[in-house]
Formats: structure tokens, C-alpha cells, sequence
């Protein structure tokens, strides 16, 4: 759509012009309402359960974990959330103390019989005790499993009427926790969706089912929830945050802290939510102004809106700005190691996989796919999280000569009639990946036929709802899958634990158990980020490219585009959503809207 010269500088103006005037001259009763997606379908709101990227977008906004990160810090900074302070911690680093800030409720629910609700601290007991259900066999026990003193008696026997030294509520408000070792990362856990605080009368009211019962204390609550279609989150009227943040020597950050800071949040009354899984749908929905934002302009998509690297000029001229953000994120291909196929350590095992992972064409994905939006991963870890090693390159590049000629050696030189190659025993030899039944989807299944095919592998692929393939691939039924990680929290702890041994059937989906990496493994997380680490981080990389669970494919550097209506945005790290932050320029929304349809 083209402009004139008039309405491109009127458009310039408005986005520029003082928010404080435009909202001024709206009317103070009109709501604000945020317009966004999620690209995959949410599953059940349980904290303890949820482990999939759009649920955990909404349970960050309906549940309060102890701390969150602070908005506009950079480096990361972790500040309080339903505490009075910071946690005290004692000197051998092993005791925690928190003081739960009275006055915060849990939103309304018949569980509570008609009677205000207060969170305390015993809540806190409660919620991490759920963790250890053997019921509801939590992805995150892994965050403190062993770590605390005494959870042995969780596991040997679970009752939630057992009590363990190293967590107590020796009063209303206060919290404390004790671990069985020093952990440098453990305040990092209690970040986690997975931490939030929830209500045992809700729990207990709603056997099986709390998933779909959230109730919770954060800044927003459940308006309409129409699954897999439409979520509506209404501010939570008795939310008690209040802004704090940090800002650095970024005038835009500056900018978002002198509108924030003392402003109690969420600002929005309300954020509907859609699940857009078609990359089409999301982009035609952003640049009508259906959504507010979009961030991570779907590969398929980038030539609509980005041209020599830039937003075009078009989209420019509406106001509308484009940032690049290095994702705390790695996207790879796992391979089942107890898969009949394809797993299994025994030398023509081991060489399929290798063989496999040479044939991965990274710079093609990386141009053609990525658009140019991503680096190669050399390692499981991004660039920007603790431990990451600027100088390591991986031994397992683009080669499928040596693909070939590796296969030829252990024993898949036979072929069919079709020119695909035989197992050592002689069989027909046919390896099956998941894949996402979306258009990226397919054009991954494209490449990943491609890349087989040059080195006589036949692939066939088996197309279903990302819930659903994690689903069976906890229980080790899918043989290899695309997937990717994003940091839980901002350390290389969070994400070589993807392969340790007894995380196998959570979020260790290859089931790699390898005792030399396992006993790498543990030995790096009771280590702070140092030269020692780094060394055990180095090895159990080698030990990843010689055994080959995984092909480390690309981290994504994120196209992520706002409207200028939209205020107080910044993208985080690791929070997956800024929700809570984001306030409105509805005369402009109006102005551009219209002008955009």
C-alpha cells in the first residue's frame, strides 16, 4: 500500500507526538487491550506440568514465582517479586530465607468458598513439595531434585504431609530453604514458571484437572479460554506489584523506566490472546493491526517485511520499527539412542548418527530457511549465556563425502533396487522423523529429505501437533525431531542438562545416558562459571559430536517488529513475554489502524 508524502510525514508525526498528550484526550474508561498470538496451541495451565513455550507464556503472567528478572537490566539482574527484599542467604551459601510480602491474593475461585484468599509462605511449601509428585511427573523436578535437603524422603515415599528440613514456613511470611550443597544457580530456578505459587484448596477441588482451574496470584487472571483458539487474560484487580527497573545508558530504556517506575502493574486491562499456528495467518494479522507486535518474523515470512537486511521502506513510513535479538535459543535435531534403528552406542551406531549430522546442510538452512537470521551452532549453548565458548568449533560440519564414505565403513554400503541403503544385517533401512504440520514444517522436511537422500538414507516423516509429538517423545516413542530450547535461565546449566542421563523421558528427549558425560555433567553444576567449568563444558561438547544425539542446527537472531502504538517494549531474555509492562496509545492505534486496513 502506497502513501503520500502528506500522509507518510502526518504518520511520522503521530508516532512520534507525546504519549502522555494522545492517551490524555482518550477517554479514561476505555479499556486498554493488547492485541497478540502464540504460534503453538496451549496445553493444560499447571505449573508443575506445563513444559511447552505458549503455556509457559501464560502461566508467567497468572502465577508469581518468588523473583523475577528485572525488565531493563542488562546484564540480567534478578530482583523481587512477592518478597519484601532480596533473600537473605547464609554464609556457606546453603540456607535461604525469604519474606513473603503480605497483602497478595489468590484470584477468586469457589475452592476458597466465597472467602479472600491470602498467599503465604506455606503456599510456597506446598507448590515446591508438588514438583515431586510421582502423579503428575513434573518436567522441572530436575531444578531441585537432590538439591534440597532431605527430598530423598519425597521420592522414597511421597506424602504431602512430609515434612523435609530443607523446606519450611516457620511463620506466615517467612519461607526458608535449605540445600543439601551450594548451588550458584538455584535463585535462577525460582524465576521459573514452574515455581509459581499455587493453592492446595484449588488443587485438592479440582482432582486431575487443575490445568484447566488456574488460579494463581500474578498480575493477570482467566477471562475466556477458548483452547486452542482464544485466551482473554483480565488484569488481576488485586495484583501489588509495582514497577522497579534498572535502566542502563539506552535512551529507549530510560525512556520505559521514567514511564514505569512506581506505576503499579499490569498497566493493560486486558491482553487477548489467539494461537496463530500459520506463519501467513500471523503476519497478514500483524500488518493489518490485528496484533500489537510480532516477534520472530516466521522464516517463510522475512521476504514480506525485511529487504538487504532492513524493514522496508513502506512499513517504516507507518512507524513501525524492527530490532534484531540473539535469542537465548538453540534449535537441533535429537536422535532417539534407544530408538532399534538408530540408537544405541555400538560402533555402526554411533556412525549412522555421525553420518546423519555430516549431512546437515547449515548454510543453506542458514541463507535459504533462516533468510540470514541465525548462526550455526556449534555447541548446545548460545552466545550470551554463562559458559558459552566463543573460540569452540565443532568437529561435525557440512561434509556428506565424509558422510558417505563413513556409512560405506560400518557396514550400510548395500542398497535396494531405489539406490537407499541397507542396515549392517541386511535389511531394508528406513529412518522416520516427526515434523510440525505447518508450512515451516514442511519446508524442514524438505531439507532434511535432501540432505538424507545425498547420502542414500530414505526418511519418511510423520506430521502432528508439536504437544503431541513431546508427547510421545517423553515416552521415547518418536525416533528423531526437530526441537529447540530457549533458557529457562540465562546459564549453560540449563542446557546441558537437555542430555544428561537421568533426565531421559523429561526434557531429555534423545535418552542419551552416557556415564562420562553424566559424570561431567555433575561435576560442572556445582562449579560457578570459571576456566574449570569451561574445560568440562568443552569435553562433554566432544563427547556430544562423538557420540551425535543431537545435530546442533543454528541459534536464531529474532526479526521482531512493533507498531508504534505500542509502548514500553523491550524484549527479554529469558521472560517470554512483556505483558505486564506494556501500555497503549489508542488515538494512535485508531489513527494507523485505520489507515493500515
Amino acid at each position: 500500500m502506497k502513501f503520500s508524502k502528506t500522509v507518510v510525514a502526518a504518520l511520522l508525526a503521530a508516532s512520534c507526538f507525546g504519549t502522555a498528550a494522545a492517551m490524555a484526550a482518550d477517554t479514561p474508561a476505555r479499556p486498554q487491550v493488547l492485541h497478540t498470538f502464540l504460534s503453538t496451541s496451549e496445553t493444560g495451565l499447571d505449573p508443575a506440568v506445563a513444559s511447552d513455550i505458549a503455556t509457559l507464556s501464560l502461566l508467567e503472567n497468572l502465577f508469581d514465582p518468588l523473583l523475577r528478572y528485572d525488565y531493563l537490566a542488562r546484564p540480567l539482574k534478578l530482583r523481587e517479586n512477592t518478597l519484601t527484599a532480596m533473600p537473605e542467604v547464609s554464609g556457606d551459601g546453603l540456607t535461604y530465607t525469604f519474606k513473603i510480602r503480605p497483602g497478595i491474593y489468590f484470584t477468586p475461585d469457589p475452592a476458597f468458598k466465597g472467602k479472600k484468599r491470602e498467599m503465604t509462605a506455606a503456599d510456597y511449601v506446598y507448590s515446591f513439595t508438588r514438583l515431586y509428585d510421582p502423579a503428575l511427573k513434573s518436567p522441572w523436578l530436575f531444578l531441585f531434585e537432590g538439591k534440597i535437603a532431605g527430598d530423598s524422603a519425597l521420592k522414597k515415599n511421597f506424602s504431602y504431609a512430609t515434612a523435609i528440613p530443607g523446606l519450611s514456613a516457620p511463620d506466615r511470611y517467612t519461607l526458608r530453604i535449605r540445600l543439601s550443597a551450594p548451588d550458584n544457580n538455584f535463585l535462577l530456578y525460582l524465576t521459573t514458571p514452574a515455581s509459581g505459587v499455587v493453592a492446595r484448596e484449588v488443587v485438592e477441588a479440582y482432582p486431575g484437572q487443575v490445568g484447566n482451574h488456574p488460579v494463581g496470584t500474578g498480575p493477570f487472571m482467566i477471562g475466556e479460554w477458548k483452547r486452542s483458539d482464544r485466551i482473554v487474560l483480565l488484569a488481576n484487580p488485586d495484583s501489588t506489584a509495582v514497577f522497579k527497573g534498572t535502566p542502563g545508558d539506552n535512551p529507549q530504556d530510560q525512556a520505559i523506566a521514567a514511564a514505569l517506575n512506581g506505576k503499579r502493574l499490569p498497566l493493560l486491562d486486558r491482553v487477548e490472546v489467539k494461537i496463530a499456528e500459520e506463519f501467513q495467518g500471523r503476519m497478514l494479522g500483524f500488518l493489518s493491526g490485528e496484533y500489537d507486535y510480532i516477534e520472530q518474523v516466521p522464516e517463510s515470512m522475512t521476504d514480506m517485511v525485511i529487504q538487504d537486511g532492513k524493514l522496508k521502506e513502506s512499513l517504516v513510513a507507518r512507524g513501525m520499527e524492527l530490532t534484531r535479538f540473539p535469542v537465548l535459543q538453540t534449535y537441533y535435531m535429537w536422535m532417539n539412542t534407544e530408538d532399534p534403528v538408530i540408537g544405541g552406542y555400538s560402533k555402526e551406531k554411533v556412525a549412522l548418527r555421525r553420518a546423519i549430522s555430516l549431512s546437515y546442510n547449515s548454510p543453506e538452512d542458514i541463507a535459504l530457511l533462516k533468510k540470514g537470521f541465525a548462526i550455526r551452532a556449534e555447541s548446545p549453548l548460545p552466545p550470551n549465556v554463562l559458559g558459552h565458548d566463543t573460540a569452540y568449533r565443532s568437529p561435525v560440519g557440512y561434509n556428506p563425502v565424509l558422510a558417505n564414505a563413513l556409512l560405506d565403513r560400518f557396514g550400510y554400503g548395500k542398497r535396494d533396487p531405489d539406490g537407499f541403503r541397507r542396515s549392517p544385517g541386511g535389511q531394508s533401512l528406513t529412518l522416520t522423523m516427526h515434523s510440525e504440520a505447518t508450512v515451516g514444517g514442511r519446508l524442514r522436511d524438505e531439507l532434511w529429505r535432501k540432505n538424507l537422500t545425498a547420502i542414500g538414507l530414505r526418511v519418511v516423516f510423520r506430521s502432528d501437533k508439536k504437544t503431541e509429538i513431546i508427547k510421545a517423545s517423553r515416552l521415547g516413542k518418536v525416533q528423531m525431531f526437530e526441537s529447540n530450547w530457549i533458557a529457562d535461565f540465562p546459564d549453560g546449566d540449563n542446557f546441558y542438562q537437555l542430555l544428561y542421563g537421568p533426565n531421559s523421558g523429561r526434557a531429555n528427549y534423545a535418552r542419551f545416558n552416557l556415564p562420562a558425560y553424566n559424570e561431567r555433567y555433575e561435576k560442572a553444576r556445582k562449579l560457578p562459571d570459571s576456566p574449570e567449568r569451561q574445560q568440562l563444558y568443552r569435553e562433554m561438547n566432544q563427547l556430544i559430536h562423538a557420540y551425535n544425539p543431537w545435530v546442533p542446527l543454528t541459534h536464531p537472531i529474532s526479526a521482531d517488529i512493533r507498531h508504534p502504538w505500542l509502548k514500553n517494549y523491550k524484549r527479554h531474555p529469558v521472560e517470554f513475554t512483556p505483558w505486564r509492562y506494556l501500555q497503549l496509545d489508542l488515538a494512535q492505534r485508531d489513527r494507523l489502524g485505520r489507515i493500515a486496513r
